[in-house]
């Protein structure tokens, strides 16, 4: 299977990069084709021109991002919960490369307010973003808007509705041992949904 990973967390000592590496050398061991991105390391641009809100960017990269993710069989994100939201670079991403003609249509004659028919060949997604907050007080303030935006709001509309989503944390306070636990769970989810070819 092709395997798409997109990463956004600009320090590359983050855990969230703990997490895509051990992500792509697990998939890999499984047998897969990954095609690992680090947004901030490639300096993807997340502004969205006033042309690509009528018609494809121009941007190779952003091309090349596009064909990428409608080749991919499955894809993997990591990003942390920032306010509720990923960073404002993986915000772009999806603006700009999760277009329309790229992960969704509207049916004949709908100029986009009806129901989008989603065009990714991915059935499954999995998603690892790390926080903060403790999980009962971010259920108890916040409920989980990350949760909501991924399944419902980005990956259901573009046809993707296999949406498995974990959250680690509080990261800032944890132990070595605890990251390696973590680690063990990003394992084995990845085992669970993309098991080897």
């Amino acid at each position: 299977m092709k395997i798409s990973i997109i990463l956004a967390h600009p320090r590359a000592a983050s855990f969230n990069h703990a997490i895509a590496q051990t992500a792509a050398a697990q998939l890999k061991k499984n047998g897969h084709d990954v095609r690992m991105h680090d947004l901030y390391q490639e300096k993807f641009d997340p502004l969205l021109s006033p042309a690509e809100l009528t018609a494809p960017s121009a941007d190779p990269l952003v091309q090349r991002h596009a064909a990428e993710i409608t080749e991919a069989d499955g894809i993997v994100i990591v990003h942390p919960n920032w306010w509720g939201q990923p960073p404002a670079m993986l915000k772009g991403w999806v603006d700009r490369v999760l277009c329309m003609g790229v992960a969704y249509r509207f049916t004949e004659n709908d100029k986009g307010e009806g129901v989008p028919v989603g065009l990714l060949k991915a059935r499954t997604a999995v998603l690892f973003n790390t926080s903060n907050t403790p999980a009962d007080r971010e259920q108890a303030v916040f409920g989980d808007p990350l949760d909501n935006l991924w399944k419902r709001c980005i990956l259901d509309f573009c046809g993707i509705k296999n949406v498995h989503r974990a959250m680690f944390g509080v990261v800032i306070v944890s132990t070595p041992a605890q990251r390696e636990t973590w680690l063990e769970e990003v394992r084995a989810t990845l085992n669970k949904y993309f098991p080897p070819d």
